[in-house]
């Protein structure tokens, strides 16, 4: 079999080779991995090399062996967090040959008698573990990638805060291998010392009384910590509604605050990515708290204004204007960055970004509406009406 230059193999706990791993590395020039995979893939003809430090130059140094067979070996199956997609931003897919070996998810959910279809799998290694928070919800089954023998309390730590603390944790240590191990234990009670390499399973129960945060764009105001000056519930829900999040797309929210559209748009689909301009220091400050806290801290801040600010800012798929209207030439900015096919929402308060975006209706078409939200309160004995600020709202989808 001809392969291309460059092998990506897995290899098991137990030093099982990927089918097919065993010929690449006969044929190769140069192996690298970590000093675990090279000592079980076992005697290795070819160079063997471990990964350098830092470890991001290895992509360089790659880059000046295509003219080698190069090998590299990794845990499991690579193209499932693991190092083929970080190959892949690098080297072509014609230039790589893949060869999986059983995932750390497959072994899990095999070991735990768990469907992987109905079972969430995330990583955490060399990722906060708040973004755990985003995926609970009762009845949750997770397969969690860790970093270190200290993030099974770290997590535990983190379901007692949410109020989750009766759920089931499991750590599957080195699974495969010799020393394989399951510890079993609950987050609430959790004090268990386990090793580095593990994955962990979570099967997550509600405490009585533990408010469930959907991933439905809505969440309530107080879910946020902010100064007053936010898109409210209602609103955001109609916001994000016009601005149709999906998996791998990015928001640009310009006049960020407090952080609660890009939040939620981050909540809302898988692989999402946000860019918020905020000028205001504490501002910042509560919107990456309130990123943290609701389980998505990749919500990238920037202290700027628009669209000065918005130089040198990816290609977006949306963009939402909810400060900044009036300044001179943003919106059309924002028409020009977005992708064909991309929306923009602006959200008008006072007269003068409303006139904007009339004039902006005018001129581009799109969808213009008015937004009244009253709620019900008390006045004196008996209930009242009390309206919130009406908001205009401008929606556009570029052609």
């Amino acid at each position: 079999m001809t392969l291309p230059w460059l092998t990506l193999a897995g290899i098991g706990e137990d030093g099982t080779l990927a089918p097919g791993a065993a010929e690449a590395l006969d044929q190769a020039d140069i192996v690298y991995g970590g000093a675990r995979h090279l000592d079980l893939a076992g005697d290795i003809l070819a160079e063997k090399r471990l990964w350098p430090s830092p470890f991001g130059t290895v992509f360089q140094e790659l880059a000046h062996l295509n003219d080698r067979r190069v090998a590299i070996l990794a845990t499991g199956d690579p193209m499932w967090f693991g190092i083929g997609s970080s190959l892949l931003k690098h080297f072509e897919p014609g230039e790589m040959t893949v060869l999986p070996s059983l995932s750390a998810f497959q072994l899990a959910a095999a070991r735990m008698g768990w469907a992987i279809q109905d079972t969430e799998c995330l990583s955490v290694h060399g990722r906060p573990v708040d973004l755990l928070r985003a995926a609970l919800y009762p009845g949750a089954r997770l397969l969690v990638l860790t970093g270190s023998a200290e993030t099974p309390r770290q997590v535990a730590d983190l379901l007692a805060d949410e109020g989750y603390g009766s759920s089931a944790m499991s750590v599957l240590e080195h699974l495969g291998g010799h020393k394989e191990r399951i510890v079993h234990g609950t987050a609430e009670t959790w004090s268990e010392t386990v090793a580095g390499f593990h994955t962990l399973a979570l099967d997550v129960v509600a405490d009585p009384g533990t408010r469930f945060r959907s991933l439905v764009p809505g969440l309530a105001d107080d879910a946020f910590r902010h100064d007053g000056k936010m898109t409210k519930q209602d609103i955001r829900a109609v916001t994000l509604a016009e601005l149709k999040p999906h998996p791998g797309a990015l928001l640009w929210d310009i006049g960020a605050g407090c952080g609660s559209v890009s939040i939620e748009w981050l909540r809302a689909a898988r692989r999402a990515r946000a860019v918020g301009l905020e000028p205001h220091a504490e501002r910042r400050r509560m919107a990456a708290e309130n990123a943290a806290a609701l389980g998505v801290p990749h919500l990238e801040l920037k202290d700027a204004t628009a669209p000065e600010g918005l130089d040198g800012l990816p290609e977006p798929d949306a963009v939402f204007i909810g400060g900044g209207l009036t300044a001179p030439g943003l919106v059309d900015a924002c028409v020009a960055a977005l992708k064909p096919g991309g929306r923009l929402v602006g959200n008008a308060v006072t007269l003068e970004s409303e006139a904007v975006l009339l004039t902006t209706y005018a001129s581009l078409g799109g969808t213009l509406k008015k937004l009244s939200v009253h709620r019900a309160s008390a006045v004196g004995g008996l209930t009242g009406w009390r309206p919130q600020m009406p908001v205009t709202q401008w929606s556009f989808t570029k052609s």
